[in-house]
């Protein structure tokens, strides 16, 4: 399953933990990185401290936190945005520790693409941003959105970017998404906003 649970359209089902096949009660619930796949499995509490290994010795799952922060004092400008050469207004960038590069992504009909880049374009992200220091590879994003001449900034869960992906082709149109995706966007931007805070010991 992988990623493929937020890109592609489902029927409902009861949601199984993917580690030890318990049910998993509600709609929210841990997730893992697996490392060794490029994927995200969904995990019950139990399992997800058991398979966790960030605090050790690196491990094949990771556990994805639940932190939201912000940067609104981040640098990143219209040139650094053209450097980075993607074609719509969002995008999520987060360090691959298998590929051992970082790797940039952007929500599209076809689902998650992924747009090359460039050692110096990647260094001007994170010289723009504070947020960079915190980023945690694999399992966190720095997510990226250009709205109304300015661009936010923020540093959120892996999986909220893939559900962003998968909600982003659920609802596409035309040329440019349509409406009704700008609307979800702006839904889920608002939510983001609201989860987040400033890193701890920032300076404004």
């Amino acid at each position: 399953m992988g990623l493929r649970r937020f890109t592609t359209p489902r029927p409902p089902r009861e949601e199984q933990c993917e580690l030890c096949g318990v049910q998993l009660a509600g709609e929210r619930h841990r997730h893992l990185v697996d490392i060794d796949k490029r994927a995200l499995v969904c995990a019950c509490g139990p399992c997800s401290q058991l398979m966790d290994r960030s605090g050790a010795s690196p491990g094949r799952f990771r556990a994805v936190p639940g932190r939201f922060l912000s940067d609104a004092g981040h640098r990143i400008d219209d040139q650094a945005w053209e450097t980075l050469r993607i074609p719509v207004s969002v995008a999520f960038f987060f360090r691959n520790s298998a590929l051992d590069r970082p790797v940039a992504l952007y929500p599209s009909p076809a689902g998650a693409t992924e747009s090359e880049l460039e050692e110096e374009a990647w260094r001007s992200v994170l010289d723009a941003t504070r947020l960079a220091a915190h980023l945690e590879p694999d399992v966190e994003a720095l997510l990226l959105r250009r709205h109304e001449g300015r661009t936010e900034c923020f540093l959120v869960p892996i999986d909220l970017c893939y559900e962003l992906v998968g909600r982003m082709r659920l609802h596409w149109q035309g040329f440019d998404g349509g409406a009704e995706a700008r609307a979800d966007l702006d839904a889920l931007f608002t939510h983001v906003r609201g989860l987040a805070r400033e890193p701890q010991g920032s300076r404004s």
